[in-house]
Protein backbone atom coordinates (compact mmCIF):
# COMPACT_ATOMS: atom_id res chain seq x y z
CA UNK A 1 0.00 0.00 0.00
CA UNK A 2 1.55 3.73 -0.88
CA UNK A 3 0.55 6.61 1.02
CA UNK A 4 1.02 10.35 0.16
CA UNK A 5 0.63 13.47 2.83
CA UNK A 6 1.53 16.65 3.66
CA UNK A 7 4.21 17.18 6.38
CA UNK A 8 4.67 20.77 7.22
CA UNK A 9 7.47 21.97 8.91
CA UNK A 10 9.48 19.22 8.65
CA UNK A 11 12.10 18.07 6.04
CA UNK A 12 12.49 14.41 6.70
CA UNK A 13 9.66 14.25 9.57
CA UNK A 14 7.40 11.36 9.03
CA UNK A 15 5.46 13.51 11.76
CA UNK A 16 3.06 16.56 10.36
CA UNK A 17 3.52 19.41 12.35
CA UNK A 18 1.68 23.20 12.20
CA UNK A 19 2.91 26.42 13.35
CA UNK A 20 -0.26 28.77 14.22
CA UNK A 21 -0.23 32.08 15.30
CA UNK A 22 -3.07 33.86 17.00
CA UNK A 23 -3.55 37.28 15.69
CA UNK A 24 -5.66 39.63 17.57
CA UNK A 25 -7.34 42.37 15.69
CA UNK A 26 -8.70 45.80 17.63
CA UNK A 27 -12.31 46.25 15.48
CA UNK A 28 -12.68 42.42 14.78
CA UNK A 29 -13.06 39.09 16.62
CA UNK A 30 -9.10 37.06 17.08
CA UNK A 31 -8.47 34.91 13.88
CA UNK A 32 -6.03 32.07 13.84
CA UNK A 33 -3.61 31.60 10.98
CA UNK A 34 -2.18 29.37 9.84
CA UNK A 35 1.55 29.62 7.54
CA UNK A 36 3.17 26.77 6.82
CA UNK A 37 6.09 25.08 4.61
CA UNK A 38 5.17 22.74 3.43
CA UNK A 39 7.13 19.60 2.26
CA UNK A 40 5.34 16.63 0.31
CA UNK A 41 6.25 13.02 2.02
CA UNK A 42 5.82 9.44 0.06
CA UNK A 43 5.14 6.62 2.18
CA UNK A 44 5.26 3.41 0.74
CA UNK A 45 4.73 -0.49 3.11
CA UNK A 46 5.42 -3.45 1.92
CA UNK A 47 5.01 -7.06 3.27
CA UNK A 48 8.11 -8.78 4.71
CA UNK A 49 7.43 -11.74 2.38
CA UNK A 50 8.32 -9.64 -0.96
CA UNK A 51 11.83 -9.50 -1.99
CA UNK A 52 13.99 -6.21 -1.13
CA UNK A 53 12.72 -4.09 -3.55
CA UNK A 54 13.41 -0.26 -4.42
CA UNK A 55 11.00 2.78 -5.18
CA UNK A 56 11.06 5.27 -8.27
CA UNK A 57 10.33 9.18 -7.86
CA UNK A 58 9.29 10.85 -10.07
CA UNK A 59 8.72 15.22 -9.10
CA UNK A 60 8.34 18.10 -11.06
CA UNK A 61 11.15 20.67 -10.99
CA UNK A 62 10.48 24.01 -9.52
CA UNK A 63 12.17 25.88 -12.47
CA UNK A 64 9.92 24.26 -15.35
CA UNK A 65 7.55 21.64 -15.32
CA UNK A 66 9.67 18.99 -16.25
CA UNK A 67 9.93 15.67 -13.89
CA UNK A 68 13.12 14.87 -11.46
CA UNK A 69 13.30 10.90 -11.32
CA UNK A 70 14.96 9.65 -7.70
CA UNK A 71 15.53 6.14 -6.84
CA UNK A 72 15.35 4.74 -3.27
CA UNK A 73 15.66 1.81 -1.55
CA UNK A 74 13.55 3.71 1.65
CA UNK A 75 10.09 3.67 2.84
CA UNK A 76 9.77 7.39 2.85
CA UNK A 77 11.12 10.45 0.67
CA UNK A 78 10.30 13.88 1.28
CA UNK A 79 11.33 17.05 -0.96
CA UNK A 80 10.06 21.11 -0.77
CA UNK A 81 7.39 22.45 -3.30
CA UNK A 82 6.43 25.52 -4.22
CA UNK A 83 3.10 25.42 -2.19
CA UNK A 84 1.56 28.09 -4.19
CA UNK A 85 1.32 25.62 -7.98
CA UNK A 86 0.27 22.04 -8.09
CA UNK A 87 2.59 19.47 -6.96
CA UNK A 88 2.11 16.13 -9.27
CA UNK A 89 4.17 13.04 -8.13
CA UNK A 90 4.58 9.50 -9.80
CA UNK A 91 5.48 6.41 -8.12
CA UNK A 92 6.42 3.16 -8.75
CA UNK A 93 8.22 -0.01 -7.29
CA UNK A 94 11.34 -1.40 -9.28
CA UNK A 95 12.33 -5.13 -8.54
CA UNK A 96 15.71 -6.62 -9.48
CA UNK A 97 16.89 -9.82 -7.80
CA UNK A 98 17.59 -13.37 -8.25
CA UNK A 99 13.86 -13.99 -8.81
CA UNK A 100 13.83 -11.97 -12.06
CA UNK A 101 16.93 -13.55 -13.41
CA UNK A 102 18.76 -10.32 -12.74
CA UNK A 103 16.63 -7.90 -15.00
CA UNK A 104 14.70 -5.25 -14.16
CA UNK A 105 10.89 -5.52 -13.26
CA UNK A 106 8.84 -2.17 -12.91
CA UNK A 107 5.62 -2.21 -11.20
CA UNK A 108 2.48 0.08 -12.05
CA UNK A 109 2.89 3.53 -12.07
CA UNK A 110 0.85 5.46 -9.21
CA UNK A 111 0.37 9.43 -9.74
CA UNK A 112 -1.10 11.90 -6.91
CA UNK A 113 -1.36 15.79 -7.68
CA UNK A 114 -1.77 17.85 -4.92
CA UNK A 115 -3.64 21.53 -5.53
CA UNK A 116 -3.34 24.02 -2.90
CA UNK A 117 -6.57 25.47 -1.50
CA UNK A 118 -6.96 28.80 -2.75
CA UNK A 119 -7.38 30.69 1.03
CA UNK A 120 -7.45 34.48 1.84
CA UNK A 121 -8.83 37.92 0.27
CA UNK A 122 -8.72 37.70 -3.34
CA UNK A 123 -6.08 40.34 -4.62
CA UNK A 124 -4.17 40.00 -1.17
CA UNK A 125 -1.09 38.65 -1.54
CA UNK A 126 1.68 40.98 -1.09
CA UNK A 127 4.05 42.23 -4.05
CA UNK A 128 7.37 42.82 -4.70
CA UNK A 129 9.39 40.70 -2.20
CA UNK A 130 12.98 41.92 -2.36
CA UNK A 131 15.76 40.08 -0.34
CA UNK A 132 19.43 42.20 0.55
CA UNK A 133 21.89 40.63 2.62
CA UNK A 134 23.55 43.84 3.64
CA UNK A 135 27.95 43.29 4.26
CA UNK A 136 26.65 39.98 5.33
CA UNK A 137 26.04 42.02 8.73
CA UNK A 138 21.92 41.90 8.49
CA UNK A 139 19.27 41.36 5.48
CA UNK A 140 16.36 42.94 4.79
CA UNK A 141 13.14 41.96 3.03
CA UNK A 142 10.83 44.21 1.97
CA UNK A 143 7.16 44.39 -0.14
CA UNK A 144 4.55 46.25 -0.83
CA UNK A 145 0.51 45.00 -0.05
CA UNK A 146 -1.39 43.79 -3.04
CA UNK A 147 -3.90 45.05 -4.90
CA UNK A 148 -6.79 44.42 -2.66
CA UNK A 149 -5.79 46.00 0.99
CA UNK A 150 -8.45 46.15 3.38
CA UNK A 151 -8.48 48.39 6.15
CA UNK A 152 -6.63 47.25 9.59
CA UNK A 153 -4.86 44.78 7.96
CA UNK A 154 -2.29 43.26 9.42
CA UNK A 155 1.68 41.08 7.84
CA UNK A 156 3.10 38.51 9.55
CA UNK A 157 6.76 36.79 8.40
CA UNK A 158 7.86 33.53 9.01
CA UNK A 159 11.24 31.44 8.38
CA UNK A 160 12.66 28.21 8.32
CA UNK A 161 15.90 27.06 8.11
CA UNK A 162 17.22 23.26 8.15
CA UNK A 163 18.85 24.03 11.31
CA UNK A 164 15.85 25.29 13.07
CA UNK A 165 13.53 23.33 15.00
CA UNK A 166 10.34 25.21 14.45
CA UNK A 167 9.66 28.52 12.58
CA UNK A 168 10.05 31.59 14.23
CA UNK A 169 8.77 35.06 13.40
CA UNK A 170 10.34 38.53 11.70
CA UNK A 171 12.94 39.52 14.90
CA UNK A 172 12.40 42.81 13.50
CA UNK A 173 9.70 44.60 11.50
CA UNK A 174 10.40 47.52 9.14
CA UNK A 175 7.44 49.62 9.90
CA UNK A 176 6.33 52.66 7.39
CA UNK A 177 3.42 54.73 7.13
CA UNK A 178 1.09 51.76 5.91
CA UNK A 179 1.84 49.60 8.26
CA UNK A 180 4.58 46.45 8.22
CA UNK A 181 6.21 46.54 4.50
CA UNK A 182 9.49 44.38 5.35
CA UNK A 183 11.87 42.73 8.04
CA UNK A 184 15.06 42.81 9.40
CA UNK A 185 17.29 39.61 10.08
CA UNK A 186 20.54 40.00 12.33
CA UNK A 187 23.21 37.66 10.65
CA UNK A 188 22.86 34.77 13.75
CA UNK A 189 19.56 34.19 12.38
CA UNK A 190 20.72 33.60 9.04
CA UNK A 191 21.98 30.10 7.23
CA UNK A 192 24.19 30.39 3.96
CA UNK A 193 24.41 27.96 1.27
CA UNK A 194 20.86 26.32 2.19
CA UNK A 195 17.44 27.23 1.41
CA UNK A 196 15.85 30.44 3.54
CA UNK A 197 12.25 29.85 3.39
CA UNK A 198 10.34 32.56 4.59
CA UNK A 199 5.91 32.84 4.23
CA UNK A 200 4.19 36.25 4.52
CA UNK A 201 0.27 36.17 5.65
CA UNK A 202 -1.89 38.64 7.29
CA UNK A 203 -5.09 38.98 8.54
CA UNK A 204 -7.56 42.04 8.82
CA UNK A 205 -11.63 42.13 10.13
CA UNK A 206 -12.51 40.90 6.09
CA UNK A 207 -10.91 37.41 6.12
CA UNK A 208 -7.18 36.20 6.20
CA UNK A 209 -4.71 37.81 3.49
CA UNK A 210 -3.36 35.02 1.02
CA UNK A 211 0.05 33.54 1.67
CA UNK A 212 2.87 33.80 -0.17
CA UNK A 213 6.04 31.65 0.09
CA UNK A 214 9.75 32.39 -1.15
CA UNK A 215 12.67 29.98 -1.03
CA UNK A 216 16.38 31.94 -1.16
CA UNK A 217 19.53 31.56 -0.07
CA UNK A 218 20.69 34.25 1.19
CA UNK A 219 24.92 34.20 -0.19
CA UNK A 220 23.04 35.23 -3.05
CA UNK A 221 21.94 38.75 -2.11
CA UNK A 222 24.78 40.08 -0.84
CA UNK A 223 25.10 44.49 -1.08
CA UNK A 224 28.57 45.41 0.32
CA UNK A 225 29.05 48.52 1.69
CA UNK A 226 30.27 51.55 -0.12
CA UNK A 227 34.20 51.45 -1.06
CA UNK A 228 36.26 53.96 0.90
CA UNK A 229 39.08 55.70 1.06
CA UNK A 230 39.82 56.48 -2.55
CA UNK A 231 43.12 58.11 -3.56
CA UNK A 232 44.61 58.76 -6.69
CA UNK A 233 48.32 59.48 -7.44
CA UNK A 234 50.55 59.55 -10.57
CA UNK A 235 53.90 58.36 -11.23
CA UNK A 236 55.73 59.02 -14.33
CA UNK A 237 52.90 59.28 -17.08
CA UNK A 238 50.55 56.44 -15.14
CA UNK A 239 47.53 57.10 -13.23
CA UNK A 240 47.40 54.62 -9.86
CA UNK A 241 44.11 54.21 -7.95
CA UNK A 242 44.63 52.90 -4.73
CA UNK A 243 41.16 52.10 -2.40
CA UNK A 244 40.22 50.53 0.66
CA UNK A 245 37.80 47.49 1.22
CA UNK A 246 34.40 47.95 1.80
CA UNK A 247 33.68 47.65 5.92
CA UNK A 248 31.34 44.45 6.99
CA UNK A 249 32.18 40.95 6.85
CA UNK A 250 32.30 40.28 2.98
CA UNK A 251 35.42 38.61 2.94
CA UNK A 252 38.11 40.31 0.31
CA UNK A 253 38.93 37.26 -1.98
CA UNK A 254 34.82 36.81 -2.64
CA UNK A 255 34.90 40.84 -3.88
CA UNK A 256 35.37 41.94 -7.20
CA UNK A 257 35.18 45.59 -8.62
CA UNK A 258 34.03 48.08 -11.08
CA UNK A 259 36.37 51.09 -12.21
CA UNK A 260 34.15 53.65 -13.89
CA UNK A 261 36.55 56.64 -15.53
CA UNK A 262 35.54 59.81 -17.03
CA UNK A 263 38.35 61.92 -19.05
CA UNK A 264 37.92 65.80 -20.11
CA UNK A 265 39.58 66.05 -23.49
CA UNK A 266 41.94 69.36 -24.02
CA UNK A 267 39.58 69.46 -26.84
CA UNK A 268 36.30 69.50 -24.26
CA UNK A 269 34.74 66.12 -25.44
CA UNK A 270 34.66 63.60 -22.73
CA UNK A 271 35.26 60.11 -22.74
CA UNK A 272 34.39 56.96 -20.46
CA UNK A 273 35.25 53.53 -19.83
CA UNK A 274 34.07 50.79 -17.24
CA UNK A 275 36.51 47.63 -16.13
CA UNK A 276 35.69 45.21 -13.84
CA UNK A 277 38.38 43.62 -11.97
CA UNK A 278 38.83 39.85 -10.67
CA UNK A 279 41.63 37.96 -8.69
CA UNK A 280 43.39 41.38 -7.70
CA UNK A 281 46.53 40.58 -5.32
CA UNK A 282 46.06 44.39 -3.89
CA UNK A 283 43.06 47.11 -4.21
CA UNK A 284 44.69 49.21 -6.61
CA UNK A 285 44.59 49.87 -10.65
CA UNK A 286 46.70 51.35 -12.93
CA UNK A 287 46.24 53.27 -15.95
CA UNK A 288 48.52 55.67 -18.34
CA UNK A 289 47.77 59.01 -18.53
CA UNK A 290 46.49 60.16 -22.06
CA UNK A 291 48.37 62.50 -23.63
CA UNK A 292 45.49 64.99 -24.68
CA UNK A 293 43.84 64.29 -21.05
CA UNK A 294 42.89 67.18 -19.00
CA UNK A 295 41.14 65.99 -16.05
CA UNK A 296 40.24 62.43 -15.36
CA UNK A 297 37.67 61.20 -12.91
CA UNK A 298 37.00 57.74 -11.00
CA UNK A 299 34.48 55.97 -8.86
CA UNK A 300 34.41 52.26 -7.57
CA UNK A 301 31.92 49.77 -6.87
CA UNK A 302 32.00 46.34 -5.44
CA UNK A 303 30.16 43.27 -5.60
CA UNK A 304 30.61 39.47 -4.57
CA UNK A 305 32.03 37.33 -7.24
CA UNK A 306 30.93 34.34 -8.78
CA UNK A 307 33.40 32.10 -6.66
CA UNK A 308 31.76 32.48 -3.14
CA UNK A 309 28.47 33.19 -4.39
CA UNK A 310 25.88 32.35 -7.78
CA UNK A 311 24.20 36.28 -8.05
CA UNK A 312 24.16 39.52 -5.58
CA UNK A 313 23.98 43.03 -6.01
CA UNK A 314 26.47 45.54 -6.95
CA UNK A 315 27.28 48.64 -3.67
CA UNK A 316 26.55 51.76 -4.54
CA UNK A 317 29.19 53.54 -6.22
CA UNK A 318 32.15 55.26 -3.95
CA UNK A 319 32.93 59.40 -4.19
CA UNK A 320 34.39 60.24 -7.47
CA UNK A 321 37.57 61.27 -6.93
CA UNK A 322 39.51 63.53 -10.11
CA UNK A 323 43.23 64.25 -10.85
CA UNK A 324 44.47 68.01 -10.87
CA UNK A 325 43.53 69.98 -14.31
CA UNK A 326 46.33 70.50 -16.48
CA UNK A 327 46.30 74.53 -16.85
CA UNK A 328 46.42 74.20 -20.69
CA UNK A 329 43.86 75.59 -22.93
CA UNK A 330 42.35 74.25 -26.08
CA UNK A 331 43.63 76.60 -29.11
CA UNK A 332 40.89 76.04 -32.31
CA UNK A 333 43.39 74.36 -35.11
CA UNK A 334 42.83 77.63 -37.57
CA UNK A 335 44.49 79.89 -34.82
CA UNK A 336 47.66 77.77 -35.23
CA UNK A 337 48.78 79.57 -38.81
CA UNK A 338 47.96 82.85 -37.29
CA UNK A 339 50.80 82.15 -34.42
CA UNK A 340 53.26 80.99 -36.78
CA UNK A 341 53.16 83.92 -38.61
CA UNK A 342 53.22 86.06 -35.45
CA UNK A 343 56.29 84.39 -34.75
CA UNK A 344 58.39 84.61 -37.74
CA UNK A 345 57.44 88.26 -38.21
CA UNK A 346 58.61 88.65 -34.92
CA UNK A 347 62.26 86.98 -35.27
CA UNK A 348 62.32 89.09 -38.72
CA UNK A 349 61.60 92.21 -37.00
CA UNK A 350 64.55 91.24 -34.38
CA UNK A 351 66.77 90.38 -37.03
CA UNK A 352 66.07 93.93 -38.97
CA UNK A 353 66.90 95.84 -35.98
CA UNK A 354 69.86 94.09 -34.83
CA UNK A 355 71.16 94.69 -37.86
CA UNK A 356 69.74 98.17 -38.58
CA UNK A 357 71.78 99.09 -35.07
CA UNK A 358 74.88 97.70 -36.38
CA UNK A 359 74.99 99.62 -39.27
CA UNK A 360 74.54 102.48 -36.94
CA UNK A 361 77.02 101.35 -34.93
CA UNK A 362 79.34 101.36 -37.79
CA UNK A 363 78.57 105.16 -38.98
CA UNK A 364 79.13 106.89 -35.60
CA UNK A 365 82.35 104.69 -35.12
CA UNK A 366 83.84 106.48 -38.84
CA UNK A 367 82.52 110.22 -37.89
CA UNK A 368 83.98 109.79 -34.52
CA UNK A 369 87.43 108.53 -35.78
CA UNK A 370 87.60 111.18 -38.56
CA UNK A 371 86.71 113.96 -35.51
CA UNK A 372 89.90 112.14 -33.63
CA UNK A 373 92.41 112.67 -37.13
CA UNK A 374 91.04 116.45 -37.52
CA UNK A 375 91.81 117.47 -33.75
CA UNK A 376 95.13 115.76 -33.92
CA UNK A 377 96.36 117.51 -36.86
CA UNK A 378 94.74 120.90 -35.30
CA UNK A 379 97.14 120.09 -32.35
CA UNK A 380 100.28 119.86 -34.10
CA UNK A 381 98.99 123.39 -36.17
CA UNK A 382 98.88 124.93 -32.52
CA UNK A 383 101.60 123.76 -31.44
CA UNK A 384 104.01 124.99 -34.59
CA UNK A 385 102.40 128.47 -33.75
CA UNK A 386 102.52 128.98 -30.21
CA UNK A 387 105.34 129.87 -28.10
CA UNK A 388 106.99 126.97 -25.99
CA UNK A 389 106.01 128.60 -22.87
CA UNK A 390 102.21 128.23 -23.72
CA UNK A 391 102.26 124.92 -25.43
CA UNK A 392 101.49 122.67 -22.00
CA UNK A 393 98.27 124.20 -22.51
CA UNK A 394 97.38 122.90 -25.82
CA UNK A 395 98.33 119.36 -24.42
Amino acid sequence: MVQSQISKYAFVSVHRSWFSKRLTQPLSKPKTVKCSMEFLKIQSETPQSEPKSGFHLMQPLRENNSLRSVRTVKLTYAAQFDLEKPVKVRILTVLKCACTNGTEVQGEEKEWVYTPEPTGVAGSRIRDFHCVYYGKEYMECTWESGPVQPPNSQHYLYYWHREMDETKECPEYIILSEGRRGCRFPRESLLEFSKFNLCVNGSSPAGSLKMAYFSIEVQNHVKPAVVSSVHISEIDGELKLDWSPPSGQVPEHCLEYEVESSTTMENGKEKQEKMVLQNLEDTSYGVPREAESQKTCFRIRSKVNMYCADGGFWSDWSQTKCTEDKETQYIPKWTYLGLVGLMVIGIAGVIILCLSLWILKKICIKKINKKDALYTLYKEKVNETMPTILSPIFK
